[in-house]
This record gives structure tokens, C-alpha cells and sequence, in this order.
């Protein structure tokens, strides 16, 4: 193993009974990257995180998490990693400040006062430090469970959905926060649905059902993905597009605004196919794909995992 990267795994697996849930899984992340890891839910996303920082023993693979075994110095790599789980779990009758120093309490940090001091002062809660948990709003909350994670002075951010159900603003001030961090030289591995996310970070995987089926630079995967879009536009749109499902190398046909997307990876079929709808009514331009456009397209090849 490369004891450059910050995660180097290869082979994790795990399974609940007969069904896999992480099937044959490698990773390598450097140290100050900010890592997207994409897919569904129920796709295993979370299930990794877990198995990486020592919540969940894998049934298979091997490779280090922060230079240690990732298997088998799980104790110690918890005190190296910060973990931000989807849902608020802290305590909402207790202060900011209580909620701080409650978690430095279960680091074990022998100058609590002071971190919880730093830890307000980072992410702009010196205010706010007596407001009562519960009374926060979605993108305060947000920003406690991010000080909490980086009391301990983390060298590993792992962050599940950490924006979901908060407003653009506040998304938008996580990711600046992210970026400083990741400047400083901490490692992010970041679980996400939203597009506009995924091209904030600096590489990224798509996982579904259990199989990773895409990685690399945003550029990357697009390339990767091989589609061939067309926008159009006109009139009747959707009469258009219930005639063009199921045309042989039509895989998506999906209105965005006033336009429809229509797409596959087998450009000839496609084309051979759209040819007899081009008609004046409608205005076909051959555009780029976005991430969007390739997940889609992963994720309806995918086999289901659960049945």
C-alpha cells in the first residue's frame, strides 16, 4: 500500500446476510483532497464511511486509512477522523458550547475550555454559543456538526450528506469552509446528491448497489460515460418524447425546463434513430453531457442489489 494517500483500500466488502451491500471496493485518496463519493440511496455509500472510520468490521479487503490498518487499528484511527453523519445527533436542550465541550469530553482532550474556544471562533458561533441546539436553524446546525468534527483536530473529514435540507447559502458556505480546510491539508471524503457539489470536489466515485462504477476528475467520468446528447426544443414536446422511448440507443428521453434531453452511448443507433423526428417543428442541437446526465445513465445499467 501507498502510505502517500490519506485512504488506500482495495477489496472492501461487506455483507448483511445474502445481500452485499459494498462489493469489492477500492479507494485511494490523497492527502488534502476533497473526494466525492455519488450514488443512491441504499447504494452502500454509508456503509464504506463507516467500515473506513471502525464502525463497521468489513468482511473482506485490505489497505490503510490514515497509515494504519484499516481493519485492524480501527480504535486508533478514530481519534484521527472526524465523521459527520446525515441526521443531527446531538443534543438539542443543551448550548453550542455544551454540545463542544460534550464532544471534546468524549475525545479525551486534556484542554476542552480551549478547544471548544477554537472551535467556536472557526466556524463563527462566538454569539451564538448559549443558543440552545434545538432552536437552530438547518444551516446552523449544520456548522456545529462540523465543529464537532474538527474538535479533535481531525486529519480525515468523512461527511455523509452533510448539506441535505439546508439553503443554497448555507451550502454554499459549507463548500468555502471545506476548500479552506482541505487547503490546510485535510483529507475530505464527502457523500452527496447534488450535482453542483460533486463539481466542487476534486475527484469523485459513483457507487450503485453496492458496485463502484465511475471515478476519477469530473472530466474524467463524463468522458468516461461515452453519451451523446441532443437538446430540443419546439413545441409538443412531450407527444416527441413518448415516441421516442424505447427507439433502439434512445436510453434517456428528460425534460429539463423547456427543452428535452435525449441521450445514449451508442451514437450511431441513437442518431439512426432521432433522423425521422427532425423535422422543422423541433430544433435538435448536440450538446455536452453533465454528471447528471452520466449518473442516470450508471445508475438505470446498475443491477439491483436487494432483490
Amino acid at each position: 500500500m501507498n502510505s502517500a494517500y490519506a485512504i488506500d483500500v482495495r477489496g472492501v466488502t461487506k455483507k448483511f446476510g445474502t445481500r452485499t451491500v459494498v462489493n469489492d471496493i477500492a479507494m485511494q485518496v490523497r492527502p488534502g483532497e476533497i473526494y466525492g463519493f455519488l450514488g443512491p440511496n441504499g447504494s452502500g455509500k454509508t456503509t464504506f464511511l463507516r467500515m473506513l472510520c471502525g464502525l463497521l468490521t468489513p468482511d473482506g479487503g485490505s489497505g490503510q486509512c490514515l497509515g494504519l490498518d484499516f481493519r485492524t487499528a480501527s480504535n486508533e484511527i478514530k481519534k484521527r477522523v472526524g465523521y459527520m453523519t446525515q441526521r443531527f445527533s446531538f443534543y438539542e436542550d443543551l448550548t453550542i458550547a455544551e454540545n463542544l465541550d460534550f464532544v471534546a469530553r468524549l475525545y479525551g482532550m486534556s484542554q476542552r475550555k480551549a478547544a471548544v474556544e477554537k472551535s467556536l471562533e472557526r466556524l463563527g458561533m462566538v454569539e451564538r454559543r448559549r443558543q440552545l441546539a434545538g432552536t437552530l436553524s438547518g444551516g446552523w446546525k449544520q456548522r456545529l456538526a462540523l465543529a464537532a468534527c474538527l474538535i479533535h483536530e481531525p486529519r480525515l473529514l468523512l461527511l455523509d450528506e452533510p448539506t441535505a435540507g439546508v439553503d443554497p447559502k448555507a451550502r454554499r458556505d459549507f463548500w468555502e469552509e471545506i476548500h479552506h480546510l482541505a487547503a490546510e491539508g485535510l483529507t475530505v471524503l464527502i457523500t452527496t446528491h447534488y450535482m453542483d457539489e460533486a463539481t466542487r470536489c476534486h475527484r469523485l466515485a459513483y457507487i450503485a448497489y453496492g458496485n463502484l462504477l465511475a471515478h476519477g476528475t469530473v472530466a474524467e467520468v463524463i468522458r468516461a460515460g461515452g453519451l451523446t446528447i441532443w437538446e430540443v426544443t419546439g413545441e409538443n414536446l412531450w407527444a416527441l418524447a413518448d415516441k421516442l422511448r424505447g427507439l433502439p440507443g434512445v436510453e434517456q428521453v428528460v425534460a429539463f425546463g423547456l427543452t428535452l434531453h435525449v441521450c445514449g452511448r451508442d451514437a450511431e443507433k441513437l442518431n439512426a434513430s432521432v433522423a425521422p423526428f427532425r423535422l422543422p417543428a423541433h430544433r435538435w442541437t448536440r450538446i455536452e453531457p453533465g454528471l447528471e446526465d452520466v449518473f442516470i445513465s450508471l445508475m438505470e445499467t446498475a443491477k439491483d442489489n436487494f432483490v
